[in-house]
């Protein structure tokens, strides 16, 4: 694994891209939740680039649709691959259990296989706990955490040996925020629910881990840019006294899903620099 990675100053945030290669991954094919922006388009990004085939779900069609044409127009100038993986873009509902196995069959219908799931869709709602209506809570719990069960349900229907599972938890699932009680709550869930899914499906030879970013410069942390309060207590309770950058998170996504991980299954990857011990 290569990066031009380079030192960085205070609140500075490494954007260059890391160049890290997987020799399996061509001819693979994976399936991402949340998969139109932020960080699910980047994973379906570097993973097309590397050669995986990639079935992107979005609650927003429309959007997964435009995203996938987009993905599509530069890997053939982009891709660490001289056979970059095709992105096939399709609606989702990760309430619904029936639409994780859609994208399943879509994946097997086009490319014959499935070798990687990625659960990634989820919410990031904000309220004090008094304020918590059922209404959130509950949409909250069914998305972050139905959603990956439904999602590792379907995935363990169709991964064979050797398959990966990766589920996006946070650091909030190890650490309260002021109003992030449903979400807090939500991602220890699925941290605890990837620890029981890897010892369950280990008997199908299939890895779940998670990972579990702090802060990363993306749509959902924009909050913390646009209020210098706010940055400046993000920056003091990172020990690397910066934001995280995509790429960073990008790079855990690779390992946990390639051979070199191939006997790494139950844990939560923290990429948060140093912030879950302050």
């Amino acid at each position: 694994m290569t990066s031009a990675a380079e030192p960085a100053g205070e609140g500075r945030v490494l954007h260059t891209p890391m160049t890290a290669v997987y020799p399996e991954f061509p001819g693979k094919v994976a399936v991402v939740t949340g998969a139109a922006r932020g960080m699910g388009a980047r994973f379906t990004s570097a993973l097309a680039a590397r050669g995986v085939h990639v079935v992107g779900g979005d609650i927003n069609a429309g959007q997964m649709s435009a995203t996938a044409g987009e993905l599509n127009a530069t890997l053939a100038t982009q891709a660490l691959h001289e056979q970059p993986g095709t992105v096939v873009g399709a609606g989702v509902d990760v309430t619904k259990a029936d639409e994780h196995e859609a994208l399943a069959q879509l994946a097997l219908e086009r490319f014959g296989r499935l070798d990687f799931w990625v659960n990634n869709a989820g919410i990031f709602p904000f309220a004090l706990v008094d304020e918590i209506t059922p209404e959130q809570i509950n949409a909250t719990l069914s998305v972050n955490v139905e959603g990956v069960l439904f999602g590792a349900q379907a995935a363990a229907r169709h991964l064979g040996p050797g398959g990966a599972i990766v589920n996006m938890s946070s650091v909030s699932a190890i650490r309260v925020r002021r109003g992030r009680g449903a979400y807090c709550t939500s991602k220890a869930a699925v941290a605890h629910l990837t620890e029981s899914l890897a010892v369950e499906l280990g008997d199908k030879g299939i890895r779940v881990n998670a990972i579990a970013p702090g802060y990363i410069d993306t749509e959902m942390t924009r909050w913390v840019r646009e209020d210098p309060a706010a940055l400046r207590h993000a920056l003091d309770t990172v020990p690397l006294h910066r934001l995280g950058s995509p790429e960073e998170v990008v790079g855990p996504l690779l390992f946990l899903l390639s051979d070199s991980a191939r006997y790494v299954t139950g844990h939560s990857i923290a990429v948060d620099g140093g912030s879950r011990h302050v």
